[in-house]
C-alpha cells in the first residue's frame, strides 16, 4: 500500500507510547505508596487506560492495512507475527514468576497478535461489513457472559462471568472492535487519497526525533515498564 514509511503513523506510536508510560509510571507511584491507594482505578483512570489501550489497537489495524491492503506480503507479516507472539508469551512468563496470580494472561500484546491474524479476514472485506462486526465485537461483552467460558483456556475470549486477576487484560471481545475499526479507517483514507498527503510530510529535527520511539514500539514497550518500576523502586528505597 506505501513504498514509504509513513511518518505520521510512527508520530502517533510515539504519542500513544508516551501516555502509556506515563500512566504506568503514576500506577508504580501508587504501588509505592506516593499515591493513594486506588488511584488509577478511580476518576477518569480507567478510561484513560481504554483510550491508550485502543490507540496502540487501532493502529495496529491501520498498520496492517498499510502493509497488506494491496496484497498480504505473507513472510512480512509472519515475521511482525512471531515478533509480538513471541514477546506476549515473554510478558505472560515474565510476570507469572514476578506477579504470581495476577500474572498477565492476555494483554494488550496478545491482542494486537490475535487482532492482526483475524483482520487479516477484513483486508478485502467492505468497510461496512467491518464496521459492523467491529460494533458487534465492541457489543458482545456487554450484552451477554456466560458461566461456561470461565475456564481458563477461554480467558482470551472476554465472555466470562469471573475476570481472574491480573495486571493487564485485553480479550478478543470487545479489543478486536479497534483492530477493525483501524482497517476501516484507513480503506476510507486511501479512497479519499489521505494517505498521499501524509507521506509527503516530513518533520523537522526536533520531529524526526519523536519518530524514534514510534520506529521501535514494541521494544519500548517491553522495557519501558520495568525501567520505570526500578527508578521508582530507587527513589522510595534510597531517597
Amino acid at each position: 500500500m506505501t513504498a514509504h514509511r509513513i511518518h505520521a503513523i510512527d508520530l502517533a506510536r510515539t504519542l500513544a507510547l508516551v501516555a502509556m508510560a506515563g500512566y504506568h509510571f503514576t500506577f508504580d507511584l501508587m504501588l509505592f505508596g506516593h499515591l493513594p491507594p486506588g488511584f488509577v482505578f478511580q476518576g477518569p483512570w480507567p478510561l484513560i487506560a481504554r483510550a491508550i489501550a485502543s490507540s496502540f489497537l487501532f493502529l495496529a489495524g491501520v498498520s496492517l492495512w498499510l502493509a497488506h491492503g494491496n496484497g498480504i506480503r505473507w513472510h512480512a507479516f509472519w515475521w511482525r507475527f512471531a515478533l509480538v507472539a513471541g514477546a506476549a508469551a515473554l510478558v505472560t512468563t515474565a510476570t507469572y514468576f514476578s506477579m504470581g496470580a495476577q500474572f498477565i494472561r492476555w494483554g494488550i500484546l496478545h491482542a494486537i497478535a490475535a487482532g492482526s491474524l483475524i483482520g487479516l479476514l477484513f483486508l478485502r472485506a467492505p468497510v461496512i461489513l467491518t464496521v459492523t462486526v467491529a460494533a458487534a465485537a465492541f457489543a458482545a461483552p456487554h450484552l451477554g457472559r456466560f458461566d461456561v467460558f470461565n475456564a481458563p483456556h477461554w480467558v482470551w475470549l472476554g465472555l466470562s462471568t469471573e475476570i481472574p486477576p491480573m495486571m493487564d487484560y485485553e480479550p478478543l471481545l470487545p479489543w478486536l472492535c479497534p483492530v477493525l475499526l483501524g482497517i476501516a479507517t484507513a480503506k476510507l483514507m486511501t479512497r479519499i487519497g489521505a494517505w498521499d498527503s501524509l507521506r509527503r510530510w516530513q518533520p523537522g529535527r526536533i520531529g524526526r526525533a519523536l519518530l524514534w520511539p514510534g520506529k521501535h514500539s514494541l521494544a519500548i514497550y517491553l522495557i519501558h515498564q520495568p525501567v520505570l518500576f526500578g527508578a521508582v523502586y530507587l527513589f522510595t528505597r534510597f531517597l
